[in-house]
This record gives C-alpha cells, structure tokens and sequence, in this order.
C-alpha cells in the first residue's frame, strides 16, 4: 500500500528501489494494452515510457532485495513462478501514474531538498558516522546507478512524496467513525447454551450393503490399497567407500594450520563505547565515572540508549592498535581513559570477558581426521557416480554400469512410498526418505542422473512399472467402512436435531425446554468477544452468535469434538472508547493512516485510468523470461 510508502520514506533501500517494494498495485493492469512494437519502452503511462533499462534495473534490484529479506535467492525461474515480473511492472506504472500526476500539478524537489535525502541515508555513511562520497558510490553502482541517475530518480521520489503526503497528512477519521469500529471490535456477548451430542439421537440402523458400497467409493483415498512401484536401483552410501580412503599426518597438520583461526580463538571482550565530540567532554564524563556514576548513566545524559552504545564481542585485531592497548588492559567493568580515534575520543567499558582458547594439533586431531575422512569419501562417491553416468551414456544397462564402478544393486517388485511390500512387510528397498520420494517422482522407464540424498548415499534408479491405487473390495474393509458410515450420519444427525432445537428454542424464546427434550441442562457462558476459541465455543458459533440479535438462538459446533450447541444470546455490552487516553488515539491514528493509504491509492488507479496504459510484452518477455505473455 502507498501507506507503506510513507512509512519507508526514510529508508534508504526504500529510496534506492524508488519504492518498489512499497506499492500494492498487484491487481491493476487487467484491461492493459499488450503492444508489439519496435518501442524500447516495456509500457507507457499516458504520454511517460517506461524504458526497459529502467525497469530491468529495478527488477534486478527487486529480485536482490526479496532474496535477502526471505534469506534465499531467488532464481530466474522461481521468480517467474511467483510471477514477480508482472508485480513489479504494476508497481513501476503506478509511480509513474503519481509522477505525472506530480508533474502536472507543479510538484518538484529542489536540490537542497535531494541532498538532504542523500546525505541522511545511513548506508552511505563512511567511517566517521556521515556521509561519504566514495560509500555513496560503491553502494549506488553495486544498484546498477550512475550518480546522475540516482539523484534524478531520488529527486522523482522526493516529488512523489510531496504529493502522497498532500493525500494523506494529517487525515483523522471522524471520531463517530472510530468509535464505531472500537465499539465493534470490543463488544462482549453473553449467551446461555445448551449441548447437543449424539446421546439424545435413537439407535442408527446398519445399512445395506449397497448403500455401504456407495460410501466406501465416495472415500477412496481411506479404503485403496496404495500405489506400487515396480523399481530397479543401484546405491552407493560413505560407508562403501570407508576403507579407500586414508588420511596422512600431513593432511592433518596442513588442515590445522589452514583453520589455526577456529583452534587457537583469541581472547574475545564484549564491549560499550561513547564517543565525544572533543577531549574535554570526554575527560570530564570519565570524572564522573571515578565520581560514582555509571556508565548507562553517562550514556543517558547524552542521549543514548543501551543499543546505541553496545558494540558487542570484539578482539583485539578488530579495534584500533590504541583502543586495544587500552581495551584489553582492563577488567570487567573497567573503562578506559579518554580514547582518540579518527571520529572522535571515546570511553570504552568492558562488560564481559571471554579467555582465549587453543586447541593443540593433538587435541584437535580427531575432529580433523573426521572432517577429512568425510571430505575424501565424498570425493571418492562423487569420482564413482562421475565413472557411472560415463558408462549409461556409453550405452550400458543400469545394473551393468553399477557393476562396472561397484555400486550395489537392487530389484523392488513392489514397493509403497513408505517402503513397505502389499503384504505390509518390510522390501529390500535403501530405508531413505529421500529414495522413497525420488521414486514416487520418477516417470516410468527415465534412467535418471545419480543424485545424493541427505544420508549421504548415491542412488540411481528406473521405475519399471506403476500399479496404480485400487479400491478395496467390501469384505475388506467392512468394519472400518461402517464406523465411518456411522459416525458420519450421526454427525448429520446431530447437527439436523440442534438445527430443530434451534428453532424451538427461538420459538419458545427460552431454552429450557429443549433442555428438558435432550436430558441436558442450560449452562452461562463468559464473556464472549470476536476472538474467543475454546473447548466449547468455536469461531462458527462464536461468529453466529455475534451476527444475532438480543434473545436470538442459533447453534453451531463446538471448538473440540464432535458436539453441537444450542446458544441463546442474553446479553450485548460495548465498553466506552477512552477516547483520552494514548493508546485509544495511537490506534485511531493507525486506523486514519490506513483510510489515507486507501485514498490515495484511489487517486494512483484514477490517475492510471485516465492516462491510459500499455505495455510491450515482447520487452516485458524480455526482462522477466516469457511471463509477460
């Protein structure tokens, strides 16, 4: 939403992918013109092109940045999938529908005003706490960006916030309007009920067999035998390969030395820092210090936080040579004399040490034989499946290429996905998930590439044959197929009679007598909201007896179990809104911001229709990989 626009607008990725990632204008563009022109704009908004060096660079930098927000990169592939291209096209036409919007109206950003946004972007920021032009440059081109292009596309989105916040500044919904959602989202229900179970139902009669039948075809997937795999393997597992592989003296001594810095850990201090702007402040706060005051208490007076101030582990190579003589001089607790540094002069308190630890090349042994041993037998599976895909492409078998490099064989006549045989007993097939589910992937007949599941072990396979799932006959399943008959008509039977409870209760505008009916007593309920989900009071109910009137009955089943309730609703209350207190105004704020974001996007699609848009999906094609068709 554009209200995600504002909310970012300080932010320098948000500035640096011209808030991309911040407008929802995913559903818009259905009634757009797809063109087939030699135009190298991939669309146009009224009269703008968007050209697709343009747009291919916010893509890209789309693409970077949901990769690093989910912690995964997004392949080519997987973005067309999740069809990102055309997402990030609908929010590129709706900016440019603001902008020209902007631009009509007069709207600009004056350099100083760009320069301000610029220079009071974290990101930018060298060594000293401000800005750096080198900083600024290597982060903008790492984007893809020119220094012009980056301040005229800064200067674009500083003019476009002039007009979104035009929209949306200072907007508050009428107070009758918030008062009205406070007091919806805060009413409380009571209610008396009544439960309904099948113990009030008579006897249910046992079906025919045709009617059983009927029902045992309607549930397939619980009374089929499963699918069957007829399939052929060959498997490799480390363990095979153990005892041709061999570690010497000097692969150990040469893997030591190669992580000395995971065996010998230097002495690690965690740490605080507050920085002055000259020696004098410093020394005078040091004064302090000696006087009794702590250092949080100094961090406060400067206005500073405890996050401000931590700088968490460090050794001694990661501070400057004069910070580290003083640092690592002190105990815990201990701060140090007024430090000069290249931003300033700091105190620097040490909160907590952590000993130095070597590990000797005899200690550290065993884990290295073991890592090398793994990493040789790994190369020794790899070298062996290399050696059989050679041999399947030179035209032999499957078994006999698996001969040929020693890998073990094997033959599955019949094989479930859980590994088991139609008997229910155990086959021969390699107890590995990861083969279980290749083999249920595998098409009939492809002799696949080796591939290396979690255990470690190679497989290759070829499914021979695939006996699909068949319904079991009756005499089969009988007795499970009537519990479930059973069970489902009581359940239809139960919710039939609250149903017919239901009506008599409203009738009767009283539930005792359905009470009395069922053998069951009429129970009070708590205070009910929106939200309640319990043992009892399932959202169904709970949403049925919010939407009925006063004295209302209605019925609905219960949070667990397989019982219905008959409710009768006794009570409405609606807690005044404290309309002066802060919380209560920070959330008609929150609520106002969310109108304002609606508006606005109003103005966004009114001003995209007007001007009118088309797009090129031969460039779109182009940029996204053939999603745009």
């Amino acid at each position: 939403m554009l209200q995600e626009l504002r909310k970012y607008s300080k932010s320098w990725i948000a500035n640096i992918f011209l808030g991309a990632l911040t407008l929802s204008f995913v559903a818009w563009g259905i009634g757009d013109i797809f063109t087939g022109s030699t135009s190298t704009a991939v669309a146009t908004v009224g009269g703008t092109s968007i050209e697709m060096s343009e747009f291919q660079r916010q893509y890209n930098n789309f693409i970077r940045n949901q990769s690093q927000e989910t912690g995964k990169d997004i392949t080519p592939d997987q973005a067309r999938r999740m069809n990102l291209g055309p997402t990030m096209l609908q929010q590129v036409i709706a900016q440019t529908a603001l902008d020209n919007v902007g631009r009509k109206l007069g709207l600009t950003a004056s350099d100083a005003m760009v320069t301000e946004q610029i220079r009071g972007i974290s990101a930018f920021a060298g060594v000293s706490g401000t800005f750096d032009h080198n900083v600024f440059l290597q982060k903008i081109q790492s984007l893809g960006y020119s220094e012009q292009s980056f301040i005229a596309a800064i200067r674009q989105d500083t003019a476009r916030e002039q007009l979104i916040s035009s929209a949306q500044d200072g907007f508050l919904v009428p107070p009758g309007y918030a008062m009205a959602l406070f007091a919806y989202s805060t009413e409380l229900r009571a209610a008396n009920y009544v439960m309904v179970d099948d113990k009030s139902l008579p006897p249910i009669e046992a079906p025919s067999d045709t009617v059983l039948q009927a029902y045992v075809k309607a549930h397939p997937d619980r009374f089929s035998t499963p699918e069957y795999r007829d399939v052929t393997y060959a498997e490799l597992s480390p363990d095979d390969v153990a005892n041709e592989v061999k570690v010497t003296d000097d692969q150990i001594k040469s893997a030591y030395e190669a992580n000395k810095d995971k065996f010998d850990i230097p002495e690690k201090r965690d740490l605080e820092q507050i920085i002055f702007p000259d020696e004098t402040s410093a020394k005078a706060a040091r004064a302090k210090i000696e006087a009794g005051t702590s250092f949080a208490q100094v961090a406060a007076s400067r206005g500073l936080k405890t996050s401000d101030i931590e700088l968490g582990d460090r050794v001694a190579a990661d501070l400057d040579p004069s910070e580290a003589t003083a640092v690592f001089a002190l105990p815990v607790d201990g701060v140090t004399q007024p430090v000069k540094l290249t931003f300033g002069w700091v105190l620097v308190r040490v909160s907590k040490i952590t000993p130095a630890k070597l590990t000797t090349l005899d200690e550290a042994r065993p884990e290295i034989t073991k890592a090398l041993l793994q990493q040789l037998e790994t190369a020794k599976l790899v070298d062996i499946a290399n050696a059989y895909t050679d041999a399947n492409s030179g035209g032999m078998s499957l078994t006999a290429a698996a001969k040929k490099v020693g890998m073990h064989t094997g033959h599955v006549v019949a094989m479930d996905a859980n590994g088991l045989a139609p008997d229910g007993s155990k086959t021969a097939a390699p107890d590995d998930p990861d083969f279980r589910a290749a083999v249920f992937k595998a098409e009939v007949g492809d002799e696949g590439d080796p591939f290396q599941t979690k255990s470690g072990s190679y497989y290759v396979l070829v499914v021979n044959g695939v006996e699909p799932p068949k319904l079991k006959s009756l005499d089969q399943v009988r007795t499970q197929a009537l519990a479930g008959w059973t069970a489902e008509q009581r359940a239809i039977l139960v919710q039939k009679k609250a149903a017919e409870l239901t009506a008599q209760a409203n009738k009767d505008n009283s539930l005792d007598n359905v009470a009395k009916a069922i053998g069951a007593k009429v129970q009070s309920s708590p205070a009910l909201d929106r939200r309640t989900n319990d043992a009892t009071f399932s959202p169904q109910l709970v949403a049925a007896l919010f939407n009925a009137k006063p004295g209302t009955s209605v019925y609905g089943p219960v949070g667990k179990g397989d019982t219905y309730v008959v409710a009768r609703v006794t009570g409405i209350t609606h807690p005044l809104p404290p309309v002066t207190n802060p919380d209560y105004m920070q959330g008609v704020r929150m609520i106002s911001r969310g109108v304002a974001s609606d508006i606005t996007q109003s103005l966004a699609a009114a001003a995209r229709d007007k001007q009118g848009v088309k797009i090129n999906s031969k460039l779109l094609d182009s940029v996204v990989g053939g999603e745009g068709s």
